[in-house]
């Protein structure tokens, strides 16, 4: 499906709203779980005095498996995870202030300071509002030395312009700068001028109206400055690819094979390199199935050694309550396994075990 469409697709979402909620008693059940227990009020306290205990961090070999550390106070992991996962953002937004009414205390702050790791990261994620949550990942993407690409690509390739209006909306409140004077001074050439052009969501148009005429002369157009003449216009490829609808975009590809006897995106990636490249690919690949590229995003985020962890957060938060399902039904005819099965391999304690529950049940 591309992509278009599927920000319509109900049978899509993974995490859904909790019936009959009420987030006071969700509120105090997160509290408990985190409140802990005064070890040093034990019979034991006295013997546990005498000795200096090293950082837990250092000594657990469950930090390692994605666990919280092992703080003798304790912290119960799995009340978080149950309640956290299964329910919607909007009522994890309601019991952030039910949190704060009755405790006094900021529920995403304490989190921080109860959990760590990859299961700390994931969890905070779950607590941002959406546009908000994609605004920091841009801004983490940008902030410090090196800039991560690739999750600026993903995002912005992804959106649609209403979403990227409320992202950049966002972006603004909490970091009060422009997203896209950030990009510009962050990034130069062609792939900060697609970023940009990728930015303004010039390709919604769910009319389904398609120029025959208009898709054969960007086809032709797009030969011309890649395979025809000596050199690549990149800024062509640019314009078509940010700035035609998906359905257009789908035809000038078919006429574009026609005329190439290959298809673009095997003259994208031998016209074009590095993340010029990835960029152009991406819009291509999310025009053809929205659903089938963040299949890949995931598959290629635990394959091989390492999991790139952000991308793994990143995708299963953002879309859990979008169209998680479609993605799992590609991720199985594409790789022929699940997605759960493979997060079970790649992932461990709780970290894995709240995964799991945003994922759901195999299709």
């Amino acid at each position: 499906m591309a992509w278009w469409k599927a920000w319509v697709e109900q049978e899509g979402v993974t995490v859904k709203s909790s019936s009959h909620f009420n987030p006071d008693p969700d509120a105090e059940t997160l509290y408990t779980a985190m409140k802990g227990i005064d070890v040093m009020s034990s019979p034991l306290s006295h013997q546990a005095a005498a000795f200096t205990f090293p950082s837990p961090a250092l000594t657990c070999p469950w930090v390692q498996q994605g666990h919280s550390p092992c703080i003798p106070a304790g912290t119960n992991e799995q009340a978080i995870i149950d309640v956290l996962t299964r329910r919607s953002n909007a009522q994890r937004q309601q019991i952030a202030k039910s949190f704060k009414a009755q405790f006094g205390k900021d529920l995403t702050e304490t989190l921080k300071s109860e959990l760590s790791g990859k299961f700390e990261r994931l969890i905070v994620a779950l607590m941002y509002p959406p546009y908000r949550y994609e605004a920091k990942e841009l801004h983490d993407a940008m902030k410090g030395l090196g800039t991560k690409e690739g999750v600026i690509i993903e995002i912005l390739a992804s959106r649609t312009k209403k979403q990227l209006q409320e992202i950049m909306k966002a972006y603004e409140e909490d970091y009060g700068s422009s997203l896209e004077e950030d990009i510009q001074a962050d990034t130069s050439g062609y792939l900060e001028r697609i970023l940009v052009c990728l930015l303004q969501g010039s390709r919604d148009d769910v009319s389904g109206f398609v120029d025959p005429g208009l898709a054969l002369q960007d086809a032709q157009d797009l030969h011309a400055a890649g395979e025809k003449i000596r050199g690549t216009d990149e800024m062509k490829f640019i314009t078509i690819l940010c700035t035609r609808s998906a359905t257009h975009l789908l035809r000038v590809f078919e006429e574009y094979e026609k005329i190439a006897n290959k298809s673009i995106e095997d003259s994208i990636k031998s016209e074009t390199h590095g993340s010029l490249e990835e960029a152009m690919l991406t819009v291509v690949k999310c025009t053809r199935n929205l659903h089938s590229y963040f299949a890949e995003r995931l598959y290629y985020a635990m394959k091989g050694a390492g999991t790139r962890d952000g991308t793994l957060i990143r995708n299963i938060v953002s879309r859990s309550e979008i169209d998680l399902n479609l993605i799992k039904c590609h991720f199985k005819k594409m790789y022929d396994k699940t997605l759960s099965s493979m997060i079970m391999e790649d992932t461990s304690g709780d970290y894995k075990n709240a995964l799991l529950n945003l994922v759901g049940s195999d299709p």
